[in-house]
């Protein structure tokens, strides 16, 4: 029988990397939560008006593992998801859905690719699911007709747009072939069908653009619009209603565009999106991965079922504080509220009456676990296998909340001193780290990173509580960029007052929404949707559906530029888990 492969060539161009954000100040004093923004129920004023955003260019990005898993889904069940690993996303600028844009698929990777699309392909139509996807029966071993009734109505979803009469007549032919040599018609679509999962118009999604010709410049198309808009909003391929408003133009119509953004909001599928947003933004992709690891002897109680309960108690949260609850951003830092399993509540040492599922938790005050940054997924992700890591929590703080770059280390670094848990004289994190500090090469970044991750010291390697380290009391106290806190709540409450904190999400969101660093014509409108974020009450719903009915969401400058430098999708910045540059 023919093989069905594709050859796929280099498709991507490298990202041009652009800084975030610069460091805040603030004010000291004691412990608060943050600031009341203006009521979102008040009486609005006039609208005010954005400044003109000119856009960057279109990207093309491959679909993210989680986003195939979901399209593959919403298409053919969610009995149709197979196991097995792709080529790995790519991190560019701290975001896979950046990096989505800067890699391409190497032969190997293609052989993932179609090994995937058999097996989907072969549960979807298997005898116990085939009749929920399949409108039809076939009437013998070989029938056209129904063949072409699946393929057509399947591919429009799975390529994301209308499907022509020539294609589905050679996805037929496919199938009629397959059918023939096999003796039976489902064998036979499951060829095609495969086939169809390994079109580079699948695996990419494709931002086509056109000529505005009201306003001139480039659009996106009302098709490009669609599935733009279901991966951001929904993270997964269009349904029927959204390829229909592409289909018919209404996308590029800013008052269908609107009652489209608003459908898409209301619906209980923006959880995922949120999920999504987050999980990329704080390197979640390294729990999924199996990538955080422990010592056994030392940590005996962590677990891959634990770290992955972690990874979704704190999306819960999320998705909790800033959906259920149409709440304050701000307020992810400070919340008590949170849930918890059984294995989690090892972790916590707090019991849990569930057996399996979730229960509602509220932490106490002496708990110590304000917030999400004292989540056993944060601590135990950006520790090392044996130990805590004040570097690297601090590190995070910095780069994922406040999108402040902190250089590597020089390559010189002696970091045995450090590293000796067992020294007598040192016996705590704080005092270990003073080597660094004395060391001029490295103390200007180790100040920006290490006064923030010792006040989660009272955390261990995978975020259980402790008061001292190798029998000595630990000193969580310390300042961010000058608001002084004396413990990890006193952190929490610190960074949800920080004046970056809010302006560095927007950014996150934005680069998150269109693949790529903002460009300079963007950076006025980005100052001026940080605003709106603020009077909204930092609120996710809004922001959203500000950055999608933008002309930064809506335009571009034109295509990418090709480079030589297109990744096989390899990181640009190593997991947490594994990187041991920062101690």
């Amino acid at each position: 029988m023919a093989d069905f492969r594709l050859l796929l060539g280099a498709l991507v161009a490298t990202l041009a990397l652009s800084a975030c954000g610069g460091t805040g100040g603030g004010g000291g004093g004691a412990r608060t939560t943050p600031s009341p923004a203006p009521s979102p129920t008040a009486t609005p004023g006039p609208t005010p008006v954005p400044p003109l955003a000119k856009a960057g260019p279109a990207a093309m990005r491959r679909l993210t593992a989680a986003q195939y898993r979901a399209s593959v889904a919403d298409v053919l069940g969610e009995d149709a998801i197979a196991p097995g690993r792709f080529e790995p996303d790519q991190r560019v600028s701290g975001l896979l859905a950046v990096g989505a844009a800067d890699v391409s698929v190497s032969p190997a990777g293609l052989e993932q690719y179609d090994a995937m699309a058999r097996e989907v392909a072969r549960r979807a139509l298997d005898p116990a699911h085939r009749d929920a996807i399949v409108p039809c029966s076939p009437q013998s071993t070989v029938d056209d007709a129904c063949a072409a009734s699946f393929l057509r109505a399947t591919a429009r979803r799975l390529l994301r747009r209308p499907v022509a009469d020539d294609e589905v007549s050679a996805w037929v032919a496919v199938a009629r072939e397959a059918a023939s040599e096999l003796g039976d018609f489902h064998g036979g679509l499951e060829v095609a069908l495969s086939a169809v999962l390994v079109s580079p118009e699948f695996l990419f999604r494709i931002d086509d653009t056109e000529v505005d010709p009201g306003r001139g410049g480039e659009r996106f198309t009302s098709l490009a619009m669609a599935h733009r808009l279901s991966y951001l909003l929904w993270n997964t391929t269009p349904d029927d209603d959204l390829l229909d408003a592409g289909e018919r133009g209404d996308l590029v119509d800013p008052a269908a565009l609107a009652a489209q953004v608003d459908r898409l909001l209301e619906s209980e599928r923006l959880e995922t999106a949120a999920r999504g947003l987050f999980a990329d933004a704080w390197g979640f992709d390294a729990i999924e991965q199996g990538l955080v690891r422990k010592d056994p002897e030392i940590f005996p109680a962590f677990s891959q079922e634990a770290i992955r309960d972690a990874r979704d108690q704190t999306l819960r949260v999320v998705v909790d504080q800033l959906l259920a609850r149409d709440g304050d951003y701000r307020e992810l830092f400070t919340t008590r509220r949170s849930f918890m399993t059984r294995p989690l509540g090892i972790l916590y040492r707090v019991p849990v009456r569930s057996p399996d599922g979730w229960e509602e938790w509220l932490f106490g005050a002496d708990d110590r676990r304000d917030g999400v940054l004292s989540h056993v997924s944060l601590l135990a992700l950006h520790s090392h296998p044996g130990r805590s890591s004040p570097t690297l929590r601090g590190k995070f703080v910095r780069e994922a909340f406040l999108c402040q770059d902190v250089p590597p280390p020089p390559g010189n670094v002696d970091f045995s001193m450090f590293a000796d848990d067992a020294n007598q004289k040192k016996t705590t994190a704080r005092e270990r780290l003073e080597a660094h500090v004395s060391n001029p090469a490295c103390a200007g970044c180790h100040a920006l990173m290490d006064p923030i991750g010792l006040a989660l010291e009272n955390f261990d390697g995978i975020g259980v509580a402790r008061d001292t380290e190798n029998g000595a009391a630990i000193d969580a106290s310390g300042s961010l960029d000058g608001d002084a806190y004396a413990d990890a709540p006193g952190l929490g409450a610190a960074l949800a007052r920080h004046p970056q904190l809010g302006p560095c999400f927007v950014e996150t969101a934005f680069r998150y929404a269109v693949g790529r660093d903002p460009v300079a014509g963007e950076r006025d409108w980005l100052e001026w949707v940080q605003e709106r974020f603020a009077e909204s009450g930092f609120r996710l719903r809004p922001l959203l559906r500000t950055i999608v009915t933008s002309d930064a969401f809506r335009r571009a400058s034109g295509p990418r530029e090709a480079s030589a430098g297109t990744s096989t999708a390899r990181p640009d910045d190593a997991s947490p888990a594994t990187a041991r540059d920062f101690r």
